[in-house]
Formats: structure tokens, C-alpha cells, sequence
């Protein structure tokens, strides 16, 4: 994504396969555990998240306390009664080396969005943004990229539901919150999904590092989809092929890399300039 290099993901083909063939295998009836203040409090106070059990250790309380009491009634009677978090029972519930500040949860998957939505998001009285990941496999990566994509009013952002990480603890933890408010669409193919999206009247602007122009250069003003690609790779050739274009972010001499988080959060900056000075 930067000039004569490609994004990287932080972690090797080995742990991401790992984690997408153990995402596939869950039952339907998954429910994922969060935890960490940011992503539990932003689940507690979504009207469209189901919580089925709270779980807060004593040092917590107080913080979620001051976070239920801002809910509405109805919100709050939804919610279940906090259980305590021993140190035996987090063991237990949640992941070696979760960071979990005294805060998790179970809770159901949010319920799907489609393409149609996007576009009649009546919140939005700019034109829509999408990012749409092609094979970001690590957690952290598409998480901090939610994160990125809250704060520049991005409409969604767009998976696979292959080589794609679970929508679970790591990913809402590392968005801090976000999951909670920026609709995440998982999809079967990229370049159907593509093609739906230009229907809808977006866009599609691809991030490559070989691309003849920069991001300066993008057509950002109107429905716009971003498209950054898997780690090492880049896009894959059917990708590239279906973007209406393709750029690349220029990048200082003798360094030719950048991670496929900051590229996203650059690329959203420079929409969001493109956007204002129209």
C-alpha cells in the first residue's frame, strides 16, 4: 500500500489459519465472550446487542457502575445481573494473557446487515464509506482498523468469512469499543461483494503498492469503498481487478512497507480531507 510495497499484517500465516479454521468449526449457536472495559461497556450500553451474563471483579464495579446507571431503564432491565470474576473463574472463561481490567461478558452475535443498508443509513448526511478487508487475517489488525473507522464515520466495514479472523474477544478488545457501533458485513466472495457495491452507485478504490498514482489522486467525494488487502500479498489479483482504481500511499525513500491498520487509518484521513474541502 505504500510506494513499490505492500501492507503487512502482524502475524504469520500459520496463527491466522489457526484462528480461521477454529472460527469455522464453532456451533451455531457461538456466543463470544468480550472482555476489557472499553468493549464491554460499549456492549452494555448497544440496544443491539444481546447480553446474555456480566461478569466484574471488585475493582470494576464502580466504572460499570457509572456506565449502567447512564443507560435507559429499558436497557438496564435487558441487562443481567453481574456475577462476580474471580481469578480461578477468568482463568476458566477467558484466553491465556487476556487483558480483561476487571470487565467481560457473554454475549450473542449482532445481527447481520446487508449491502442495501449501507446506503439508507439515515445517520449519515454524507456520502457512505466502506472499507472492505480482502484476506486480513490478525485480530488486532482488523480491529484497530474499526477503531480507525469510528473515528473517521466510516459505514461499515466489510470480511470474508474466510481467512478472516472471528468476530469475537481479540477483535472487539482491540477495537476498543467500536464493534459496538461500526456495522462489521461478512461476506462469501469479495469481488460479488464488489460488484454489488458499484450497483449501489459506490465507488471502489483499491490500496496497492505497484499502483501508477497516489491516494492524492483518488475519486474519495462520492459513495466510496476502500480496499486493502492480506498481509504480505496485498490484493489478490480478482480484487485488484474489480476496484474502479487503484493508488498507493507514498512512502519515505527505503521504506517500502506499512501495516495494514495505518494504511487504513491514512487512507480514511485523506477521504475525510477529500470529503470537507467539498
Amino acid at each position: 500500500m505504500t510506494r513499490k510495497g505492500r501492507s503487512k499484517d502482524s502475524v504469520g500465516q500459520s496463527s491466522a489459519s489457526d484462528r480461521t479454521s477454529r472460527a469455522r468449526h464453532r456451533p451455531m449457536n457461538y456466543e463470544p465472550m468480550l472482555w476489557g472495559r472499553h468493549a464491554v461497556v460499549a456492549a452494555l450500553a448497544n440496544p443491539k446487542r444481546a447480553v446474555k451474563r456480566l461478569f466484574l471483579a471488585p475493582n470494576a464495579n464502580s466504572i460499570v457502575g457509572e456506565a449502567l446507571a447512564s443507560l435507559d431503564l429499558s436497557r438496564r432491565n435487558a441487562l443481567p445481573i453481574p456475577e462476580a470474576l474471580t481469578t480461578d473463574l477468568a482463568k476458566r472463561l477467558l484466553p491465556a494473557g487476556a487483558v480483561h481490567q476487571g470487565v467481560a461478558a457473554t454475549v450473542a452475535p449482532l445481527p447481520p446487515i446487508r449491502i442495501e443498508d449501507l446506503t439508507n443509513r439515515p445517520e449519515h448526511n454524507h456520502p457512505a464509506l466502506v472499507v472492505l478487508l480482502d484476506q486480513v487475517t490478525d485480530p488486532q489488525n482488523v480491529g484497530a482498523i474499526l477503531r480507525s473507522a469510528a473515528f473517521f464515520g466510516v459505514s461499515a466495514v466489510v470480511i470474508q468469512s474466510r481467512n478472516a479472523p472471528p468476530v469475537d474477544g481479540t477483535l472487539a478488545k482491540a477495537a476498543s469499543g467500536a464493534l459496538e457501533s461500526i456495522p462489521l458485513l461478512t461476506v462469501t466472495n469479495i469481488c460479488r461483494t464488489l460488484d454489488d457495491l458499484k450497483k449501489h452507485g459506490f465507488w471502489c478504490v483499491g490500496l496497492s503498492g505497484d499502483a501508477e498514482y497516489p491516494i492524492s489522486r483518488a475519486r474519495l467525494d462520492g459513495p466510496t469503498t476502500l480496499v486493502l488487502g492480506a498481509e504480505g500479498s496485498g490484493l489478490r489479483r480478482l480484487t485488484r481487478k474489480n476496484c474502479d482504481q487503484l493508488v498507493y500511499i507514498p512512502a519515505s525513500r527505503g521504506f517500502t512497507s506499512l501495516n495494514v491498520s495505518n494504511a487504513a487509518a491514512i487512507a480514511l484521513f485523506e477521504a475525510r480531507q477529500t470529503r470537507l474541502k467539498n
